[in-house]
């Protein structure tokens, strides 16, 4: 079959009702032409890992893809470079990462990523985007602290999927939704993944995914500790959302924006404290803490 044969067969298949075609990510130079305007650099960055837990855990795999972008639109314009590197994390990695990632002892054996190269890499950046930056930060902060000093993004909590109609929130779902397909859970690949999702429209709203988060990096989020909480009130705390803070005693959220914050504190008020005077914990965090492990500025608040 001929190149132009398999075009139009496959042009025809994505018309037809019952078939959707789906197409594999090629690594891009150039993403789109916003010629003539400011472009800012922004970075996708992707991390794997020996396991979850950040305080026992490491890095074995650092991925990055840098490109430039207009602050006004989110349109990108050229990617600048890759960047991929393996580290040995000093400990056997477990059986169960292995079948996640594919990454093997011997394939990180005696290898570091370069903390000058990376420093260099993300010179003149102005954010950063991950998709679970909650777990990429904390990795990074902790083995690389160049990622303390920028602004984060998160494709992951930034954007409410389901609201638009995308039933999951995992990375190469929401690519199959966008009608495209990659070698997921190496660091890199994920990268350029990330970066094709960010110049997509979201099914809803119609603005391109980069746009949104970069429209809340300004926004300040607050961390609210339901102090004092009786413990009859659980049920009710952990159907809002509420987790358990083991260390503080306490459940807690995350909201964004001024008035998210307030309507939260209506809330504790009425349904957890009964209507009575009480004090809660509010921590603010903004772009440069937030998804981070580090404490933004804390208060306690009469309610």
């Amino acid at each position: 079959m001929t190149n132009r044969e398999t075009t139009e067969a496959l042009r025809l298949l994505d018309e037809h009702p019952d078939f959707k075609v789906i197409r594999r990510i090629m690594p891009r130079t150039t993403v789109g032409e916003p010629a003539g305007r400011e472009m800012l650099r922004g970075v996708v960055v992707d991390t794997e890992t020996t396991g979850i837990n950040s305080a026992q855990d490491a890095i074995i795999e650092l991925g990055m893809v840098l490109f430039e972008y207009d602050p006004d639109t989110g349109e990108a314009g050229r990617v600048l470079g890759s960047f991929d590197q393996l580290e040995d994390p000093g400990m056997a990695i477990p059986p169960e990462s292995t079948e996640v990632h594919g990454i093997t002892d011997e394939m990180v054996q005696g290898k570091r990523i370069d903390d000058a190269a990376v420093a260099a890499f993300l010179d003149g950046v102005s954010v950063v985007i991950a998709h679970n930056s909650k777990f990429d930060r904390v990795f990074l902060e902790k083995r690389l602290s160049v990622f303390e000093t920028l602004p984060w993004g998160c494709s992951l909590a930034q954007v409410d999927w389901r609201a638009e109609g995308i039933g999951s929130a995992k990375l190469d779902y929401i690519s199959y939704q966008y009608g495209f397909f990659y070698e997921a859970h190496r660091a890199e690949g994920d990268c350029y993944a990330l970066l094709e999702i960010l110049q997509q429209p979201l099914p809803k709203s119609g603005q391109l995914v980069l746009k949104s988060i970069l429209d809340g990096l300004a926004q300040k989020s607050y961390q609210v500790f339901a102090t004092g909480s009786a413990f009859d009130t659980k049920d009710l705390l952990k159907a809002r959302g509420y987790r358990w803070d083991g260390e503080k005693k306490c459940w807690h959220t995350t909201v964004a924006g001024d008035a998210a914050v307030k309507d939260e504190v209506v809330w504790l008020k009425e349904f957890v404290y009964g209507g009575k005077s009480a004090r809660v914990e509010i921590e603010v965090h903004n772009c440069l803490t937030r998804y981070s492990n580090r404490r933004g500025n804390r208060a306690i608040k009469e309610i």
